[in-house]
C-alpha cells in the first residue's frame, strides 16, 4: 500500500482536485523527469537552480560542484529547500483564450538536504545517476578520480513531504460556448531522442549509446 506524502506544507491550496499524495506516483514522476529546481534561500533572497537529479528509493539526490550553491549552501545554512520538477505532455485548445490550458505531471518536494561524503557510496549513486541518463555506461567509461569525487558534492532529501498536480483532460469550456466555430481539444507532445551526433575529434566510430525512455 502506497503513503501519503502529505503535510500541512505540502498540502495544495490551489487546484486541490488536481493533487495528489501518492509516494507511487509521486517516484514515477521523479524517475522519468531529467531535470529539476531547487529553491532557496540566502540572505533572505530566494535563488531557484536547475540541476539533474536521480532517485534511491526513499531519497532524492543531486549533484553540483562542491561549492556550488544549491549543494553547499543548504549544509551551510540548514534549512527546507523547494524542489519542483515538471513534465509537460501537451497544449490543451479550448474555444476561448481563458479555457486553455496543458496537459502536465509535476512534483513539488520539500525537506532539509543532507551531504553525503562517504567515498564509495558517492560512486555508487554516480552510478545510479549516469544508469538513468544512459543504461549500460558506467562500466564502459574511465573510472572518476579521486579529485573529481572530491570536486563533486552529493546531497539529498527524504521523500516524505510532497505533492503531485496533474492535468490528463480535454478542454473545459463554458457550456455556451460547445459550439464556437473552432477546433477544441488537444495536442500531445510526443518526445523521442533523436540521431547521437558523435564528437567530431573522434577518429573512430563507436556506438551511440543508450538512451533513457522518453519523458
Amino acid at each position: 500500500m502506497s503513503r501519503s506524502l502529505e503535510t500541512p506544507l505540502s498540502k495544495v491550496k490551489r487546484g486541490p482536485n488536481r493533487a495528489s499524495y501518492d509516494a507511487v506516483l509521486a517516484f514515477n514522476i521523479i524517475d522519468s523527469a531529467l531535470l529539476c529546481h531547487v529553491g532557496q534561500t540566502k540572505e533572505g533572497q530566494v535563488f531557484v537552480t536547475p540541476t539533474c537529479h536521480w532517485r534511491d528509493g526513499d531519497y532524492l539526490y543531486w549533484h553540483g560542484h562542491s561549492k556550488a550553491r544549491n549543494v553547499k549552501g543548504p549544509i551551510d545554512q540548514p534549512e527546507k529547500v523547494c524542489i519542483n520538477m515538471s513534465l509537460l505532455d501537451g497544449l490543451v485548445m479550448a474555444r476561448s483564450a481563458f479555457h486553455h490550458s496543458v496537459n502536465y505531471r509535476s512534483v513539488t518536494l520539500f525537506g532539509v538536504p543532507e551531504r553525503i561524503d562517504d567515498r564509495e557510496e558517492k560512486l555508487r549513486q554516480f552510478k545510479i545517476f549516469l544508469d538513468k541518463v544512459s543504461p549500460g555506461r558506467w562500466e564502459q567509461l574511465r573510472p572518476v578520480n579521486e579529485q573529481e569525487i572530491k570536486a563533486t558534492g552529493l546531497v539529498r532529501i527524504k521523500i516524505e513531504e510532497a505533492s503531485v498536480k496533474m492535468r490528463a483532460e480535454p478542454p473545459i469550456d463554458d457550456a455556451e460556448d460547445a459550439n464556437w466555430p473552432v477546433w477544441a481539444g488537444v495536442i500531445p507532445l510526443e518526445k523521442t531522442w533523436g540521431q547521437g551526433q558523435q564528437d567530431p575529434i573522434q577518429q573512430e566510430d563507436y556506438n551511440t549509446p543508450t538512451s533513457p525512455d522518453a519523458v
